[in-house]
């Protein structure tokens, strides 16, 4: 096994120990960057086998790149655990009932068909007394730790959940200055479906023409996260493929180009910027089509702070209602808690934007939680597989956010979402969580 020439510059210096989220909970050096570091540098000079046990110090890792925005000697670990996760997935690094819940994980989240036939007999469960009957007497825990895990995540269920019946094409209001294509999203479009419609509502406004493939599916985040590399370039195929068949010579939406693909999570929109990358070794033009294709994906916050919001949308914006149903104002403004998911600050490099747009609030302030670059557990499937680091992670970030004394949190992934609205609910000052489109349309009052 050979070590990447980027393990090179580390010096073992430990400034990505506070910042290291499995550090922070398991506390040892062997679950933290500068431990794996060590171990991948001693894989390659054989003083070291890669077994179950090594592996796991591997599977510990979150993933949040949160390490390497506080590098100070430039190590690209994100490289390094990229490279690293393919080689975890050999069969004899983990228990045959480990791989069998990836294997569930992977054959249900990426796909929205198989996701909604599993939880449509559940929209009678979610949500309801029941479940917080079936919490209070402790069933759940009788499923095992992952799957309670996932039941504790399960928001209520709502109608618009279970179909996708958006026009190809939604025209923008007013003139037309942009066209952009729109990912849905596996998990979003049935977890927490007014994001979307959030989304479609506040581009509109701003004079963007909206195109949403009707077929589309998975991006591949949940797979690339994880090193399941044959499955994520499937994915990433099939997905340009649903934008290709709308947009181009004949197509549905017309032949005009799109001069953004956006996305609403910040974990897609990772993995979606990696195309070029992840398909790289294609045969033919499809290199070339996936490399342009990922210029062009960008966060929707992202693409509204670069483009500017019109000048009819901001004279639109009136100031949110506090809990008591009275309008903020600038001796009572409303108070929110961001969240920064991890692979939109530390993976895309995105802080300022969201903060920017939210500012466009009149009687908004932000507040700044202690320690806003740490994980706050989720990391994809890490919440599952990973249930009690994960429910550890939570409760710091939720009651990070708490302390704040805001009046909501807002996050701009779902995975994160979820991950806080659970944790939340157990602490003893629950705030609800918003996307920032969300609070964007509220204020333009477009919902």
């Amino acid at each position: 096994m050979s070590t990447p020439s980027t393990t090179d510059p580390c010096v073992h210096c430990g400034f990505c120990l506070p910042t290291c989220a499995s550090y922070r909970v398991l506390g040892t050096e062997m679950d933290s960057p500068r431990g794996r570091i060590h171990t991948l540098k001693a894989l390659a000079a054989g003083e070291l086998e890669m077994d179950a046990t090594v592996a796991s110090h591997f599977d510990s890792c979150l993933g949040c790149f949160a390490c390497v925005s506080a590098c100070p000697s430039g190590v690209r670990y994100d490289t390094l655990i990229e490279a690293t996760r393919p080689k975890l997935n050999a069969p004899e690094l983990r228990t045959p009932a480990q791989r069998a819940f990836r294997g569930l994980l992977f054959q249900l989240l990426p796909y929205p068909g198989r996701l909604r036939a599993l939880l449509r007999p559940l929209r009678a469960y979610t949500g309801t007394p029941l479940q917080a009957l079936a919490h209070r007497v402790g069933l759940p825990r009788l499923l095992g730790p992952q799957l309670a895990a996932m039941e504790r995540l399960l928001p209520p269920l709502r109608p618009e959940a279970f179909r996708d019946d958006l026009p190809v094409v939604l025209p923008a209001r007013g003139e037309r200055r942009l066209r952009v294509g729109l990912l849905l999203g596996c998990v979003q479009r049935l977890f927490d479906p007014d994001v979307t419609l959030a989304a479609i509502a506040v581009l509109r406004a701003n004079g963007v023409e909206v195109v949403i493939p009707p077929d589309q599916g998975c991006c591949g985040a949940v797979t690339h996260h994880q090193g399941e590399e044959e499955q994520t370039r499937a994915l990433a195929r099939s997905l340009m493929a649903s934008f290709a068949s709308v947009v181009g010579p004949g197509a549905a939406a017309g032949d005009a180009p799109l001069d953004a693909v956006l996305v609403t999570a910040s974990g897609c929109g990772h993995t979606m910027k990696a195309y070029d990358r992840l398909l790289a070794e294609e045969a033919g033009a499809k290199a070339a089509e996936a490399a342009a294709f990922a210029s062009r994906v960008a966060d929707i916050q992202e693409f509204l702070e670069r483009v500017g919001l019109s000048e009819a949308f901001q004279r639109q914006l009136r100031p949110l209602t506090h809990a008591d149903g009275t309008a903020a104002t600038a001796d009572r403004p409303v108070k929110v808690a961001y969240h920064d998911a991890c692979h939109m600050l530390h993976g895309q490099g995105l802080g300022e934007q969201p903060r920017a747009l939210l500012r466009r609030i009149p009687h908004l302030r932000v507040l700044e939680a202690s320690e806003a670059g740490v994980c706050c557990g989720s990391a994809g499937i890490y919440n599952l597989v990973q249930p009690e680091e994960a429910a550890a992670l939570g409760r710091l970030k939720t009651d990070d956010l708490s302390a704040t004394g805001a009046d909501l949190a807002v996050s701009a992934n779902i995975g994160c979402t979820l991950q806080l609205r659970r944790h939340f609910q157990e602490g003893s000052r629950p705030l609800a969580v918003a996307h920032p489109m969300e609070l964007l349309a509220r204020s333009a009052g477009l919902v």
